[in-house]
């Protein structure tokens, strides 16, 4: 057993990091930009976001990662994680999990605000307890109620520029929630056997290929509506953004409604890999927005 740096970024998965503070720097900028009274935001600002964003990110996956060290070795996607594969101990994990995780709500307090501190704690919350801890062994909702931890990201950013939440931060953040379903639900049916060995009820588990294909393409069909909605209401986004969104949105649409004619895990995760970069785009379109903010009325 051993706590090395290779095992300590492995279970913080980077990627999630990465994605997940990516949401909350793209959202404290635009919200520095589109929120009438905003202080202008220097560095330091940003440097808080990132790290106290990054910290909860990363504990919240070790959490997941000792929670679920009976069923990642009956997945072969799991099986060499640090814990089943013997390279930590199942208690390092907790311990590291438990310390970050506290560690980015007591920074956020501090370094940002109170109201941004509340969404990191709700993100950490919704991830561990909601999705991994009652959700993700129980019922076929788990992923699309677990999406709330994602939005929390982006409403942290948000509220860290400017101490309150507004409509528009709200439904920037909800972005995240209602975009999580089409993504998990591909990778969902590209893995499908294995979360059946390991007995997780996820949606092409239980209701099978076919079926899921067609509420990946139902939710997209909701989501590119909701999308451009963001542009529609009072102070929302404006041209740089809407075009985005409709462009990135509408080739996820096309790629879900094949998906409803091959529901395959091959082409699943050629759709998966379509859908993946959506969040990035589609938050580096809302921070480009607020920087070059063209209103569409």
């Amino acid at each position: 057993m051993r706590l090395g740096f290779n095992e300590i970024m492995e279970i913080s998965k980077p990627r999630i990091v990465v994605l997940l503070v990516i949401t909350a720097v793209t959202s404290m900028y635009a919200a520095s930009k589109l929120v009438p009274g905003t202080p202008e935001l220097d560095y330091w600002s940003y440097l808080h976001i990132i790290i106290a964003g990054a910290l909860a990110s990363a504990g919240s996956s070790a959490l997941n990662h000792y929670y679920d060290r009976d069923i990642d070795p009956k997945m072969e996607r799991t099986s060499k994680r640090p814990i089943p594969s013997g390279r930590m101990a199942a208690s390092h994990v907790l311990i590291y999990g438990l310390a970050v995780s506290c560690i980015s709500v007591v920074y956020g307090f501090f370094a940002l605000n109170p109201v941004s501190a509340f969404f990191i704690a709700v993100g950490i919350f919704s991830y561990v307890i909601i999705y991994t801890a009652w959700l993700k062994r129980l019922n076929t909702s788990n992923i699309v109620i677990g999406g709330i931890a994602g939005s929390a990201a982006a409403w942290a950013g948000w509220a860290a520029a400017t101490g309150s939440m507004d409509l528009l931060g709200f439904l920037v953040g909800f972005l995240v929630f209602v975009w999580t379903p089409s993504h998990f639900w591909c990778l969902a049916m590209k893995i499908k056997d294995e979360y059946a060995q390991a007995e997780v009820p996820m949606l092409p588990v239980v209701i099978g290929m076919q079926k899921t294909s067609k509420y990946i393409l139902g939710n997209t069909i909701i989501l590119l509506p909701y999308s451009l909605a963001l542009s529609f209401i009072p102070d929302g986004m404006g041209v740089v953004y809407t075009i985005i969104a409709a462009v990135s949105g509408g080739l996820m649409l096309a790629y879900h409604y094949k998906l409803t004619k091959t529901p395959t895990s091959e082409f699943a995760w050629k759709a998966y890999k379509v859908t993946a970069p959506y969040l990035t785009i589609i938050f580096f379109a809302v921070a480009l927005d607020a920087a070059f903010h063209i209103p569409l009325f």
